[in-house]
């Protein structure tokens, strides 16, 4: 269960992402939470503010092949797959593996990539309708620390259970109550933020035995409107 950061070269903001407390309000996550046209394509504070496929995950896409070993006929899991950008750029670097993405948003599976949209369907993350070791390699992008903790625990459960030990998942974390309350201040979606020894412990009490990454106010280029 080490850390990586499998997201080496994703593009990093080198502007300030400046966050206030009347910027991103419970209205703006209320309509977030539905992941529609809003959260996807609309204004900045509902979500993305327009999330178009521009190529930025080719060379992380590389690095999952060359550092999981995929083979030809490896399967491919990514949870909460958005439009299929990822899942795309994988089969750019790689044709012959077979991908699967999970959504539970009706707008991001519409809007999909038409390459991968035949492989994302609309299933829950903590209930996945597949056996037991079917998939090389499972990945999951800033979705475990949406949900509460004891889903979470059943979202890296069922990581576990698809899997068969190549895994790679992000979690949200801060050090300082400073970081905190930026982060906390700038998601719109994210529930459980935890310190890193704590999200280990976590880890630990589900089993999960892949790889994390942690995310925070200082990874995000956060800071604090004044």
């Amino acid at each position: 269960m080490p850390e990586v950061n499998i997201l080496a070269g994703y593009p990093k903001p080198t502007e300030p992402r400046f966050v206030g407390r009347n910027m991103r309000t419970i209205n703006h996550r209320l309509v977030a939470v539905e992941r529609g046209e809003h959260f996807f394509d609309g204004d900045r504070n509902f979500g993305y503010g327009g999330f178009n496929y521009d190529g930025r995950w080719l060379p992380i896409a590389d690095r999952i092949v060359k550092h999981y070993g995929l083979k030809d006929s490896s399967r491919v899991l990514h949870l909460n797959c958005e439009k299929g950008f990822l899942l795309n750029d994988l089969k750019q670097v790689k044709p012959s593996l077979e991908i699967f993405g999970t959504e539970n948003s009706d707008y991001a599976i519409k809007h999909a990539m038409d390459e991968v949209k035949n492989s994302i369907k609309k299933v829950s993350t903590i209930e996945l309708p597949f056996p037991d070791n079917y998939f090389n390699f499972v990945i999951g992008l800033s979705y475990v620390y949406t949900y509460s903790l004891p889903d979470a625990v059943k979202a890296l459960k069922e990581i576990n259970r698809v899997g068969t030990g190549n895994s790679f998942i992000t979690l949200a974390t801060y050090e300082t109550e400073s970081e905190y309350f930026l982060f906390k201040d700038w998601t719109l979606l994210g529930t459980l933020i935890l310190k890193k020894e704590e999200w280990i412990s976590v880890m630990e009490h589900a089993g999960y035995e892949g790889d994390y990454y942690f995310i925070g106010a200082d990874s995000l280029n956060l800071k604090r409107r004044v």
